[in-house]
């Protein structure tokens, strides 16, 4: 693949500071850039359905070399057409944190119509999809977060915008308890127990951001998230973004040559939101 570009994951930093290495073993020298948007340069020899020069999105393998190069090599299963009502570029910041959030939506929560949901930490990347992915099926969403995302997460079509939860409040300050509830902000394992109370009697708590306790007193289940990369997912995902019923939130480009300083600014939480890291 000749790279357009990669975007910043929280999970790259991750991989950089050796915290997954256990889950993801990796061998150095090490590429980062889990997101890949660019065109096909060369085709493997038993590579069908696709040709030299198609444009494509994809997410890499965790533990193999990333795209924040000139060139990658990446698996044809992996692969998804590009949208075509997107920047080339700005599609990375679509493949990993689009599959993360319809694997959140659709398998974790088992979205439906007509489900009252309360997304926790929405105007995030993924928090800002599954906003999207739950009112394009029918739910009725409570998106949480800071008062500079309320336009855009009311934009998205979201019923109700609050901000930043007071856990020992209660759901009731908020409209709930929630059949389900999609938490993506790190709180301490007290705070995630009490984000149990907001899910109603039956419903289910998705969380990227460490497991939700259950209560099967209550048949409260819980999920947590390993993303896994998924073409056909993905080109649902580009489907919708050229529909129009899915947008991309992209706060900063920036040139592939700034990566460190964008892991610095990321672990100084000075990093603005996605951030697309475009290949000359």
């Amino acid at each position: 693949m000749r790279v357009a570009a990669t975007s910043f994951n929280p999970v790259d930093d991750h991989i950089r500071a050796g915290v997954l290495a256990e889950m993801i073993p990796i061998t150095l020298p090490y590429v980062p850039g889990i997101d890949l948007a660019g065109t096909v340069a060369e085709l493997g020899a038993d590579v069908t359905g696709l040709e030299a020069g198609d444009r494509v999105v994809a997410m890499l393998p965790l533990d193999s070399a990333g795209a924040a190069a000139e060139y990658v090599l990446a698996p044809a299963e992996s692969l998804a057409p590009a949208p075509r009502t997107t920047e080339l570029a700005d599609a990375a910041a679509l493949p990993l944190s689009g599959l993360a959030a319809w694997q959140t939506a659709f398998e974790l929560a088992e979205l439906k119509p007509g489900r009252t949901v309360l997304v926790n930490g929405a105007g995030g990347a993924v928090g800002s999809l599954v906003v999207q992915l739950a009112v394009d099926a029918g739910a009725h969403v409570t998106a949480v977060d800071a008062s500079r995302h309320a336009d855009r997460l009311r934009g998205y079509g979201a019923d109700r915008v609050v901000g930043p939860l007071t856990l020992a409040v209660g759901p009731a300050a908020v409209g709930g308890p929630f059949q389900v509830v999609v938490n993506h902000v790190r709180v301490s394992p007290e705070e995630l127990a009490q984000l149990t109370n907001y899910v109603a009697d039956g419903g289910v708590a998705a969380s990227t951001a460490g497991p939700v306790p259950e209560d099967p007193a209550r048949g409260v289940r819980s999920a947590s998230l390993w993303v896994r990369s998924d073409g056909a997912q993905l080109a649902e995902l580009v489907g919708k973004l050229d529909a129009g019923t899915l947008r991309l939130h992209v706060t900063a480009r920036r040139p592939v040559a700034e990566l460190a300083a964008v892991h610095e600014e990321a672990g100084a939480g000075r990093l603005p939101g996605k951030t697309v890291l475009i290949t000359p």
